[in-house]
């Protein structure tokens, strides 16, 4: 019950620098509109989920598709030392469907930037070169390598990634999936607010 009130303090307390930092926005908004139509994207979307469901009995996530592979590098890096950790000697890591899934996000997140006119080559985008500047390479990576760390370990720690919980368990109406969506809702504007704002 604890947790609860503390989650819905910290919500109440950001609301009002996220709705003050949304005013704040230019107008009109400096950066392109999407090449791609959110709503076909989201129809797409759904539609792969239920497939996936129906056809493979499978729920769309990645998470443990990068304890697989961190798991298969360590065997061949320090078997022994992966074979002594309980969570692999529970989970054994293997080449599954959800490294596949995450392979073909890669693949088709780049067909989709290409084909969208989208696919710059550029490391560092406008929005980040207007908040740190043009040299700000090691940072960027910096951020980058952190904060994928940090997402990595915190879908193992809640049960699932953004996918997992965000677009299977929201469509299976999991509660848990519910408040995972909107702790990260709440978690990524507050570190962009965080980021940008500061």
């Amino acid at each position: 019950m604890k947790i609860t009130q503390l989650t819905t303090g910290v919500i109440v307390a950001l609301v009002p620098g996220m709705v003050q930092a949304a005013s704040e926005l230019p107008t009109p908004y400096p950066y392109p509109e999407p090449a791609w139509s959110p709503y076909l994207v989201g129809g797409l979307i759904g539609a792969l989920v239920v497939l996936t469901l129906a056809l493979a009995g499978k729920k769309i996530g990645a998470s443990s598709a990068y304890s697989d592979g961190a798991g298969l590098i360590g065997r061949l890096v320090a078997p022994r030392h992966i074979a002594s950790l309980p969570y692999y000697r529970d989970s054994k890591p293997m080449i599954g469907w959800t490294l596949f899934f995450v392979v073909g996000a890669i693949i088709g997140s780049s067909i989709a930037a290409w084909s969208g006119g989208e696919l710059n080559g550029l490391y560092l985008q406008d929005m980040w070169v207007a908040r740190f500047g043009g040299d700000s390479v090691a940072l960027r990576t910096v951020f980058a390598l952190a904060g994928g760390a940090l997402m990595a370990f915190g879908a193992r720690m809640a049960g699932g990634c953004t996918s997992g919980h965000g677009i299977s368990g929201t469509l299976q109406l999991a509660v848990s999936s519910w408040i995972s969506v909107i702790c990260f809702f709440v978690g990524g504007i507050a570190v962009a607010l965080m980021i940008y704002r500061l």
